[in-house]
């Protein structure tokens, strides 16, 4: 029988995350397990690449990476998405053990693909990122990590070493009962096409300043 797990959603609704399906999956960082879980309240789904025991008391090695498609898969300069998750791989393979948490629906910091194309337009036009969501009626960010939270818990990690810039990521999973032993840093050079996307995310959304210059 295949684990699911269930948060408080709101208007008190029960909000339910599952694992689905599991297999190993070979990649150029080395073999993980690879586990896929769906959300029932937005039939969402998930993949976490797990490597080594993560389960129990020793911090396992974690990034939640949300997915980004023009970033993760096309190698875009416009961000530093593709490049943090390149890191975060090697970074868990070099431990050989470790979680990485790959959200589905979070593309455009939960936008959607095509209202991020419209976002990059309006930033041609001198838009940054926040600015540009905001033209178009759009929230600055929409993502949820409850359900990252309950992955977590499913596979039986009680602690992380976070990999991550993000402030609101740490929020989360403490909100939700995953304890937070470190800050493991994800230092992406900056480039001229995303040093004002970088710059943004520092000011607007406090991310920790860790890049390379």
């Amino acid at each position: 029988m295949l684990a699911q797990t269930s948060w408080p959603g709101s208007g008190g609704t029960q909000q339910r995350v599952k694992l689905v399906a599991k297999a190993a999956l070979p990649t150029r960082y080395g073999t993980f397990v690879s586990h896929a879980f769906s959300v029932a309240a937005d039939a969402s789904e998930h993949l976490a690449l797990v490597m080594g025991d993560v389960r129990g008391g020793e911090p396992a090695l974690t990034r939640l990476h949300s997915e980004c498609l023009t970033g993760d898969v096309f190698g875009s300069y416009r961000c530093d998405c593709g490049e943090q998750l390149d890191l975060a791989l090697r970074l868990i393979a070099a431990q050989r053990r470790g979680v990485l948490l790959y959200l589905r629906g979070h593309e455009g910091r939960g936008i959607g693909l095509s209202n991020k194309i419209r976002t990059y337009a309006l930033q041609e036009r001198g838009f940054d990122t926040v600015e540009a969501n905001r033209e178009l009626g759009l929230p600055d960010d929409a993502r949820e990590y409850e359900s990252a939270a309950a992955i977590l818990r499913l596979l039986n990690v009680q602690s992380v070493r976070l990999i991550s810039n993000n402030p609101k990521k740490f929020e989360a999973l403490a909100k939700h009962g995953i304890a937070i032993h470190e800050r493991v840093a994800l230092p992406i050079p900056i480039r001229g096409e995303n040093e004002r996307y970088i710059r943004t995310k520092q000011v607007k959304f406090g991310h920790y300043r860790d890049e390379q210059d």
